[in-house]
């Protein structure tokens, strides 16, 4: 599946976009793009991918991505049929983290959502959100753009103080993108286009360009893993999607996941995963 960067970026009188979506089902993309999204999903059931998070998706979820985060909410198969009355519906506002000025959230004022917004880096649920909040939420289409802006501002405090759920791995995404160090949006964007080839940590060296050695450094500094833990981790994160999908053998799963063996596919993927494929396979099986 490609990676796919989109242009989220405002074209009106105001900083950021409120779109709702209604179709017969949401855009089947890989995608990114470097603003920040609130998504309120209204209608419709599937899987969340998100970074290396897999989930089920039901109406009434709230989720915050942070910039640059690989998502995709994919509609359970019944969706694509061509005979039903079923519709996707969403609310989804995208903004930059500087829609307000460069140093706007790092004010003292702005402590409680900075917060949110970093945390938001890993992807994040929302849990018990009251009435109250999402009808705020569902109104902010109807507002003026200065009211508009005020009342996300107030949103996101609000959203700071309710309980929530980190989505991807630590570590999923480099604090390198808020530090600029090393250029590593070049790294993400090479490894998510290419984790299907061979890689070595000299190709993605080159691209910064640094010396392997210390890039290695660099990269597990940031992470907390090397680079080929974090490459076999894209890697099994794609092949669960494809597990998920009726009448896939797993053998060809493993060589469309970048993996020239079958036995080190299960090796890998029972390091990153604690279960062998099979076994995923049949686990998810039952919830779909």
């Amino acid at each position: 599946m490609k990676l796919i960067k989109l242009d989220r970026q405002s074209h009106d009188d105001c900083s950021f976009t409120i779109n709702h979506t209604r179709d017969r089902h949401f855009l089947k993309i890989w995608h990114y793009h470097p603003e920040l999204e609130l998504v309120l999903l209204l209608e419709s059931t599937g899987t969340r991918f998100i970074g290396d998070s897999i989930a089920k998706f039901t109406p009434g979820e709230l989720v915050l991505l942070g910039p640059n985060l690989p998502h995709m909410w994919l509609n359970d198969p019944v969706y694509f049929e061509e005979n039903n009355e079923l519709q996707a519906s969403a609310l989804a506002i995208h903004f930059k983290q500087d829609f307000l000025g460069a140093d706007f959230f790092s004010r003292p004022e702005m402590r409680i959502p900075a917060r949110l917004l970093q945390a938001a880096q890993r992807g994040l649920v929302f849990e018990n959100i009251p009435q109250e909040i999402l009808n705020q939420l569902k109104n902010l289409e109807n507002l003026e753009a200065f009211e508009r802006s005020l009342s996300l501002l107030q949103l996101l405090k609000e959203l700071a103080m309710l309980d929530y759920t980190p989505l991807t791995s630590a570590g999923y995404l480099s604090e390198a993108y808020n530090t600029g160090a090393g250029n590593f949006d070049k790294v993400y964007e090479y490894l998510y286009k290419n984790f299907r080839e061979s890689i070595s940590l000299e190709d993605v060296a080159a691209l910064i360009p640094m010396n392997p050695s210390a890039f290695s450094r660099l990269f597990s500094k940031f992470h907390k893993k090397s680079l080929m833990r974090y490459l076999n981790e894209i890697r099994i994160g794609y092949a669960c999607r494809l597990l998920m999908e009726p009448h896939e053998r797993v053998s060809e799963i493993g060589f469309a996941s970048g993996y020239n063996s079958l036995s080190n596919f299960n090796r890998q993927f029972k390091k990153v995963t604690g279960k062998t494929p099979k076994e995923y396979a049949e686990i998810h099986s039952k919830l779909l």
